[in-house]
């Protein structure tokens, strides 16, 4: 199987970065790419709730989830939006971040809301609090594909590694990170957090992630980290993005998971936790 994750410099111009996002799944189907994935907040890159409540939609009625469905129809290919800003439903006011599969005859086969929030202090200038405007999941997600289940989350999962463990033990053969990863810790601890889920569940771990400064009509900019990966079984990585906005491809082996696991079982070497009061 061929992937292709595509690394962009999403603004928060939904219509904008449609058109970017239908352009290089162009490119990457003719690269050969049968699974291509977006990172996080493909859709929209924006720090300004009221421009966000102005631009965001509901999952069914989301022009750039439409625009991505008929695309991923009409090349034949495997799409992950690794997430969308969309409306919830009523009476949920927050919005959802949500990671969508899109089938190649452009149905939706499986839905993720990201479930740990970005509330952090990175530092005296770079604070978030994604759960004031977004509504945490619930439930993990594993989706089934002709070339294998995929553990779908998106970025602050990351640090989670239960999460992804479970996955795995589910039966995931690839983990899917798309981000949008500060640049704050980027450099410290993004490569090494990918491996490290990697090397713990043998899956292969593909992150497609935004990069740069986001172009604003609302509020503040954002700067994110890029460096899109992708990680082998064995915690190697096959694939570095940089830091430019691109379509970058790499061919999975699902050999390569079984492989890693007959070497090293430790998904089945599991023991209960006593003694902690």
């Amino acid at each position: 199987m061929r992937a292709a994750l595509l690394q962009l410099t999403s603004s928060d111009d939904p219509a904008a970065n449609l058109e970017t996002v239908r352009a290089m799944l162009r490119e990457a189907a003719g690269q050969g790419a049968g699974l291509v994935l977006t990172p996080e907040v493909s859709n929209c890159v924006s720090m300004d709730r009221a421009h966000q409540r102005a631009v965001l939609r509901p999952e069914g009625a989301d022009p750039f989830i439409a625009g991505c469905r008929e695309e991923a129809a009409a090349l034949g290919v495997w799409l992950l939006l690794g997430s969308v800003a969309v409306k919830s439903d009523p009476p949920e006011e927050r919005f959802a971040n949500r990671s969508l599969l899109i089938g190649p005859d452009g149905a939706i086969m499986a839905r993720y809301d990201k479930m740990h929030m970005f509330d952090v202090a990175v530092s005296e200038t770079e604070t978030y609090r994604e759960s004031a405007g977004f509504a945490p999941g619930d439930r993990a997600v594993l989706a089934q594909t002709p070339f294998g289940a995929i553990g779908m989350t998106v970025c602050y999962d990351l640090r989670f590694a239960y999460l992804y463990r479970a996955l795995a033990q589910a039966g995931a053969m690839v983990l899917t990170v798309p981000s949008a990863f500060s640049p704050g810790t980027g450099p410290d601890h993004w490569q090494p957090l990918l491996q490290a889920r990697a090397i713990e569940t043998g899956c292969y771990v593909l992150a497609p992630a935004q990069t740069g400064t986001h172009a604003a009509q609302a509020g503040r900019t954002r700067k994110t980290y890029g460096h899109s990966l992708a990680i082998d079984p064995w915690g190697r990585v096959i694939l570095d993005a940089g830091t430019e906005p691109g379509v970058f491809c790499l061919d999975l082996d699902p050999e390569a998971v079984a492989d890693a696991r007959r070497r090293l079982p430790s998904l089945t070497h599991d023991r209960p936790v006593r003694g902690l009061a």
